[in-house]
């Protein structure tokens, strides 16, 4: 099932107050954008129930994207690089798992596992970039080499979708505005366990480090070729 979005009043008019509207970025051009998709994995979906229902419209924006000029980025999580290997992130592995959930964590996420790889009902394509991450964010430094393949591309804006909204969804929005990308948060291409931490993620974005938009408002309004 997808998310019952319904952004909170006190959130659109703290916006308002803030900003005078909704939505500070009027177009991108598709050929200076990237719809990065964060970690529609196996392991992951196979846990986030709605993450499943939101792959119809994030494979729809990247084909509009493809079909546009623009640019279309996977990006896995990879913790270790082999099955009972050292872990790439040992200060979240040693402290915030029990050992049992530890090792599971770090085996499913291995490169190459199973649970590691993107989920078989998106549809990538020859041309897009394919690039492993090992924070939450794909944006922080030594995380992965996302924003060296998108400034190669001349990439200005960034369109965010995937999984959880409110850890690495979010995470990666708010480093990819640090680090000077215009960004959106595709509301009906995002997923989270929940209903109340998929609005969460989105209106902290939507406050101070992006707009949120659909997947329709995105395609019909936003993406505009000069």
């Amino acid at each position: 099932m997808p998310h019952n979005v319904e952004i909170p009043d006190y959130v659109i008019e703290r916006i308002m107050a803030k900003r005078g509207r909704l939505h500070v970025f009027d177009k991108f051009d598709p050929k200076k954008t990237a719809l990065v998709v964060i970690d529609m994995q196996n392991f992951f979906v196979a846990e986030v129930e709605t993450a499943r229902s939101i792959c119809p419209n994030i494979n729809k924006l990247a084909a509009h994207l493809r079909d546009t000029g623009g640019t279309v980025a996977w990006v896995l999580m990879s913790l270790a690089d082999e099955l009972g290997g050292p872990s790439k992130w040992p200060i979240y592995h040693d402290y915030f798992f029990t050992p049992e959930k530890m090792e599971a964590h770090k085996d499913n996420l291995t490169e190459g596992a199973e649970g590691q790889k993107l989920y078989p009902d998106l549809s990538p394509e020859d041309g897009d970039i394919i690039t492993n991450k090992m924070r939450f964010s794909a944006f922080i430094q030594g995380s992965s080499d996302l924003d060296e393949q998108l400034r190669a591309r001349g990439i200005e804006n960034v369109l965010i979708a995937g999984t959880v909204t409110n850890f690495c969804c979010e995470t990666s929005a708010r480093d990819a505005m640090m680090l000077g990308y215009r960004v959106v948060m595709v509301s009906d291409a995002n997923a989270a366990r929940y209903d109340e931490d998929h609005i969460v993620g989105l209106t902290t974005v939507w406050q101070s480090f992006g707009d949120v938009r659909s997947m329709d408002d995105c395609i019909g309004d936003l993406l505009v070729s000069d």
